[in-house]
């Protein structure tokens, strides 16, 4: 029996067959949104193009909340429903699932070539199960993932994109660009998505907004108002860090993920001092390692995972 497998944002869809414990990649299959009015339409289609295998389970991961067996994508106009998808799929076995969720499911499974080491943490410190997954892209959320006795995984659900800015990093911000264009950055989220780094590459030059794929050419260019702006927001991302670091203690490492957290990976040297800068509770960041998932399939490995 196949197990259809979806990672689902608001830019694209991929969807994949599973058998015997192992997605098969030439099943793989990237679908744009804006080509689709709803994502029975996607599903559809790839199944046509798979020649309607007989699907036993699914499970797809969305990038948006999930609740009561629905859910709905944060960027774009299409719902989720579970009892809908079993319908239009004849499978037994339905799940919807968040796309961090997804990734926190998958971290065990990352290999040496999905995953990069962006900070050591001692060898020899204690260590308690637990880990979390930071997705910095299109929006912003998190995954606290803890590992059971007997090997399984739970990872919790969350809105952490959500929240109310921290007021330390909120300081730093009016400190930076003035009260006024502080008031902009309200959320979590509308600090940490690509947007938020769109906006405050605008707060910082006092210029019209650009793509934050804009600003990252930029820096990588050179512009020296674009590489301050990202070495800015990287202090940033380390204090929230800090924070989150305290909030999960994810001692078995925190997990970047996502286009914005891949665009700072070599900014460490920005990143860390942030990360370390509080003397208080300090051996918690200390003792967290941090990575970046660069694995592309992470999503989808996740939701074969949270099926067994």
């Amino acid at each position: 029996m196949a197990v259809l497998l979806g990672d689902v944002g608001g830019t694209n869809a991929r969807l994949a067959i599973a058998g015997n414990g192992s997605i098969d990649p030439a099943t793989v299959t990237r679908f744009r949104g804006d080509d689709f009015a709803s994502f029975d339409d996607v599903v559809r289609q790839f199944m046509a193009e798979q020649h309607q295998p007989r699907v036993s389970a699914l499970c797809i991961a969305v990038a948006g909340p999930v609740s009561g067996g629905q859910a709905r994508l944060t960027n774009r106009d299409w719902s989720f429903d579970e009892q809908n998808l079993a319908r239009l799929t004849d499978a037994d076995q339905v799940r919807l699932i968040n796309d961090l969720t997804a990734l926190g499911y998958a971290t065990p499974t990352l290999t040496a070539d999905g995953v990069t080491v962006l900070r050591q943490a001692p060898a020899h410190r204690a260590r308690n199960g637990q880990a979390l997954v930071v997705g910095l892209g299109t929006g912003f959320n998190v995954c606290a993932i803890r590992v059971l006795s007997g090997g399984a995984i739970t990872a919790l659900e969350a809105e952490e994109g959500h929240t109310h800015l921290p007021a330390n990093i909120m300081a730093r911000l009016i400190d930076r660009v003035g009260a006024d264009a502080a008031q902009g950055f309200f959320s979590t989220e509308e600090t940490f998505a690509g947007r938020g780094l769109s906006r405050l590459h605008a707060a910082m030059t006092r210029s019209a907004p650009i793509r934050s794929e804009d600003v990252a050419r930029a820096a990588e260019g050179g512009d020296p108002d674009a590489v301050a702006t990202y070495d800015f927001f990287t202090e940033l991302v380390g204090l929230l860090c800090r924070e989150l670091a305290l909030r999960f203690m994810p001692l078995d490492g925190m997990f970047l993920a996502g286009s914005v957290g891949r665009s700072i990976a070599d900014r460490m040297d920005r990143f860390q001092p942030a990360f370390l800068a509080q003397e208080h509770m300090r051996h918690i960041p200390e003792n967290t390692p941090v990575f970046l998932i660069r694995d592309d399939m992470a999503a989808l490995q996740g939701c074969l995972a949270a099926l067994t």
